[in-house]
């Protein structure tokens, strides 16, 4: 199983804390030795970054992260582009792998932080009052932009990890961070009718390799 290497600092930890409480149990009541031996694997599960196989389809928009998308709505006003979007939610729960992959191939244009709550990520006020990091990306491959991904806080999850930086260009589910435990990532794209919706709300998708939508416009050129 491969580990991100964004883990190493909490695996260390907990491997330590684990081992302590471990040792304690052994020498006071050995049947309580399991507990911590099952945090310690759950805390390496958590951290795990599975390979997956990249869709060579330059007309698909590819899941930014793993879990369950819990919304596929209209929004009048991307708050980033000024422009009517698509918003599609992830939500991510502390089972799934947290990495992030890009969704598409594109120049990263703005990362942008923003300060906020740490309400539960299933809520839907968590999308606008949470933590988030926002990636504006512009596409290429003639697909319209920007898009805009945002990695967002949830009651647990209290980090976002971001490598990407303004001007990097990524590709097609590349990855470019992680949150770190329970969370939400959102995928803004422009509003248009050549989009082809390819999931719905409840389906559980993979990041990097699910597809979300296929463009069936004409190519749009930079």
């Amino acid at each position: 199983m491969l580990l991100t290497r964004d883990g190493w600092k909490e695996i260390v930890v907990l491997t330590a804390l684990c081992a302590a409480a471990t040792a304690a149990a052994v020498v006071w009541f050995w049947p309580l030795a399991v507990i911590p031996l099952l945090v310690w694997g759950w805390g390496l599960w958590f951290f795990r970054d599975p390979p997956r196989a990249i869709p060579d389809d330059p007309n698909v928009l590819l899941a930014p992260a793993d879990g369950k998308v819990v919304a596929v709505e209209r929004v009048e006003q991307n708050e980033w582009t000024g422009a009517p979007a698509l918003r599609i939610d992830i939500f991510l729960s502390i089972f799934d792998a947290h990495i992030n992959r890009s969704p598409c191939a594109g120049a990263v244009q703005q990362v942008i932080r923003k300060a906020g709550r740490y309400l539960n990520a299933m809520r839907p006020e968590a999308a606008s009052r949470n933590c988030a990091n926002n990636l504006v990306l512009h596409p290429g491959n003639g697909l319209p932009g920007p898009l805009v991904v945002r990695q967002i806080v949830g009651a647990i999850a209290r980090r976002i990890v971001c490598h990407a930086r303004p001007g990097d260009t990524l590709g097609a589910g590349q990855r470019f961070g992680m949150i770190k435990f329970g969370s939400r990532t959102e995928l803004y794209i422009p509003l248009s009718d050549d989009w082809q919706m390819l999931v719905r709300p409840g389906q559980k998708v993979r990041a990097g390799s699910s597809l979300l939508v296929r463009w069936n416009g004409s190519t749009v050129r930079s």
